[in-house]
């Protein structure tokens, strides 16, 4: 493929990633598999490893993971998502270590998430590397200014994951005068909405649920089969994953526990000392049930997570084709 010559922001983000295509698959725990990532990056746009679910989920060694995913990927580039909450001393000396395999690896490009990337910003911008940060509000867009991050991940109302509360349009409107690359994540799950985050300013877009339903994807078939089925509405918050609201497809499981913490669960997340203990157990068990899920297909624990983008997802078809046609969107914006 050669690179198209962009203009103005997505010229930027494609400069700055040396991805050819303004768009990223977002990393993704479970679903990240090296088939995924690899053929993303190989089609032209950023892919995003996520590193818990390269090793727990899919039993890679890490580096040899990596170097996997660099061979699936045809010497184009991918990214590393690194979730920097400080939690137990364990799983950060294990995150730091991921990030210094990674960049002897060749990884040059890092997301941040959830914490201080100050530290993350310094390694990767020693080798001349660049780094984004998971943002939902003005206040946490500054905290990662300040850390001296290359752009920012504007996660948004309508995500999959940890959704923001913000519309992308007030997302651009609050961050457009800080002077950073911005990328839309979240709602894009065709052409149209796709080339309609582009046009908004952003540089380029960040999509999650529209790559699960992906033939490379290493999920069981009924979670595509309840991507494809499901519509908008059919996607609520839950508390019950990570102690801070999560997009869900809404099974029949989730109406039955509900979607919200409960007291006890409620009063440890607002602590100062014991929030981060809690959302630690919250995480534990859901990754766990969470990884059954995906290989095993349905049970009575059902959880998909999933973002508003699923009302325009009706295949599961080839991450390259999926990359194809948005590539072909974004063109058709450059006149």
């Amino acid at each position: 493929m050669s690179a198209p010559a962009w203009s103005g922001s997505r010229a930027a983000f494609c400069s700055a990633t040396g991805a050819e295509v303004p768009l990223i698959c977002g990393a993704m725990y479970p679903c990240s598999n090296p088939e995924l990532v690899g053929a993303v990056a190989r089609a032209g746009a950023m892919a995003i490893v996520q590193p818990l679910s390269l090793v727990y989920v899919h039993g890679r060694d890490f580096r040899e993971g990596i170097r996997e995913i660099a061979t699936l990927a045809d010497g184009r580039p991918f990214g590393f998502n690194a979730i920097i909450e400080k939690s137990a001393k364990a799983y950060e000396n294990r995150m730091r270590h991921w990030i210094d395999v990674a960049l002897e690896e060749g990884v040059r490009f890092f997301v941040t998430a959830l914490g201080n990337p100050s530290w993350v910003v310094e390694k990767v911008h020693q080798v001349g590397g660049t780094v984004y940060h998971d943002v939902t509000a003005r206040r946490w867009a500054e905290k990662a200014q300040d850390a001296g991050v290359d752009g920012l991940i504007c996660v948004n109302s309508r995500a999959g994951g940890h959704a923001g509360t913000l519309t992308p349009e007030h997302l651009m409107e609050e961050l457009s005068d800080l002077g950073l690359p911005l990328v839309a994540a979240g709602g894009a799950g065709d052409e149209d909405e796709y080339a309609r985050l582009l046009a908004l300013g952003y540089g380029a877009v960040q999509m999650g649920t529209r790559f699960i339903a992906t033939e490379e994807c290493a999920v069981h078939a009924d979670y595509w089969k309840a991507i494809i089925e499901a519509e908008e509405d059919d996607i609520v918050l839950t508390e019950r994953l990570s102690g801070v609201p999560v997009a869900v497809i809404n099974t029949p499981l989730v109406q039955k526990v509900g979607t919200k913490a409960g007291p006890i669960a409620r009063r440890l997340l607002k602590g100062r000392r014991t929030k981060h203990w809690m959302r630690t157990f919250y995480a534990l068990r859901s990754l766990r049930e969470l990884k059954k899920t995906i290989q095993k297909g349905v049970t009575y624990k059902d959880v998909w997570q999933a973002g508003r983008s699923v009302g325009g997802i009706r295949a599961v078809e080839p991450a390259g084709e999926v990359v194809a046609r948005l590539a072909a969107a974004a063109r058709r914006l450059e006149g």
